[in-house]
């Protein structure tokens, strides 16, 4: 997606001081930000750079953007690489990948502690790994070492007295747990052309999003799994390393082809708790006929579309995996459309502007975790 000098006019920078950033510090923020707009463009993000420094004077005479490169260069966040025209040229690395990761995850999700194990709580007591406060008499296989030693020399106490102290299997207590379950995620971005159409860029907080959500489940629940795929004409599984390169294409959009390989991905998966996001902009308006070629309509809701994404939802409900469509458009015959989708699917449906669509998707998640599901 290229970005001209109109668009570049959308950042507002505020005057902002932070005495314990070092100059190089201060650039990287802003590099960063600049890379995911570019989609890893790293000169376009670089002459983004040096324009908004002739504007607002971020570097002196004694640290330059030259200078910025070459520590970029030294540390690591840029490598030499041949670009498809066969030329030369400076590409980020996967530590520059990572790093915006993290500051998708820090603006969007705020700073997260980092969390040992996936935690998804079962509504299930007894034996398990997560410790409830709760206790329960003894019985036959509960593990030894569960036993409450301090609960159940109190019962023997109360029970027999203290002179002629016993402890017998009736006095045994032993702590309540819950089992910790994992949950199973697909992410589906449309990247239809409509994702930039309109004087808007809606592709960049969609795949930051995805992004921050990468970096919450690998960080904070790696026993968690999450899929991306994107849906435009088809659609196609994308790894996570491939967020910040993300771009639409003239593509209509093809709601179907999604649902199904989104699907079809965690029918692999052997966790119990499973979920499909989608974000969306539009209107499904493509289907794959079974002899490969496409049926497409840009105008309307057409119902053999249509029905089709129904039946493709209610097929999800009857696999026990719940839909949550965040809906950026808000045309009152589209949010219908979603919400005929949603009733199919027995899901969820957010209809939203872009403003505070990452906070949703996060907070719907950890509601989602918190759901107490046997695992």
């Amino acid at each position: 997606m290229t970005k001209n000098k109109a668009n570049r006019k959308g950042f507002v920078f505020k005057k902002y001081e932070a005495p314990d950033q070092s100059p190089f510090d201060k650039l990287f923020d802003i590099f960063k930000e600049l890379i995911t707009h570019t989609s890893g463009d790293f000169d376009e993000a670089i002459d983004w750079l040096r324009e908004l420094d002739r504007e607002y004077k971020l570097t002196t005479a004694e640290y330059t953007i030259d200078d910025f490169i070459e520590d970029l260069k030294k540390k690591g966040y840029i490598r030499e690489e041949i670009k498809p025209d066969g030329k030369g040229g400076m590409g980020i690395t996967a530590k520059t990948e990572r790093a915006i990761r993290q500051q998708a995850l820090d603006q969007i999700f705020g700073k997260i502690k980092r969390s040992g194990q996936g935690n998804h709580k079962s509504k299930s007591p007894g034996v398990g790994d997560e410790h409830t406060g709760d206790f329960k008499n003894y019985q036959f296989g509960d593990a030894l070492d569960r036993v409450s030693m301090t609960e159940s020399l109190k019962n023997a106490q109360i029970n027999h007295g203290i002179g002629d102290f016993t402890l017998s299997e009736d006095d045994l207590v032993v702590e309540e747990t819950l089992h910790k379950s994992q949950m199973s995620t697909v992410l589906m971005i449309d990247i239809s052309h409509s994702m930039i159409l309109y004087g808007e860029d809606r592709i960049t907080p969609a795949k930051k999003v995805g992004m921050a959500l990468a970096e919450l489940i690998t960080t904070r629940y790696p026993k968690d799994t999450l899929d991306i795929l994107v849906f435009g004409n088809d659609a196609w599984q994308i790894e996570i390393k491939d967020l910040p390169y993300l771009n639409v294409g003239p593509y209509h959009t093809n709601t179907v082809a999604g649902l199904e390989l989104a699907m079809d991905l965690l029918r692999r998966k052997r966790n119990t708790n499973k979920q499909i996001f989608m974000i969306t902009d539009g209107k499904p308006s493509c289907l794959r006929l079974k002899n490969g070629e496409y049926f497409k309509d840009s105008i309307g809701l057409n119902p053999t579309i249509t029905n089709k994404c129904y039946m493709m939802a209610q097929q999800a409900r009857k696999l026990h995996i719940p839909i949550t469509t965040f809906m950026i458009a808000k045309d009152s015959y589209l949010m219908q459309f979603v919400r005929e989708f949603t009733y199919a699917n027995q899901g969820k449906a957010f209809y939203t502007g872009l403003k505070g669509l990452g906070e949703m998707i996060f907070e719907d998640y950890e509601t989602n975790r918190k759901k107490r599901i046997r695992g």
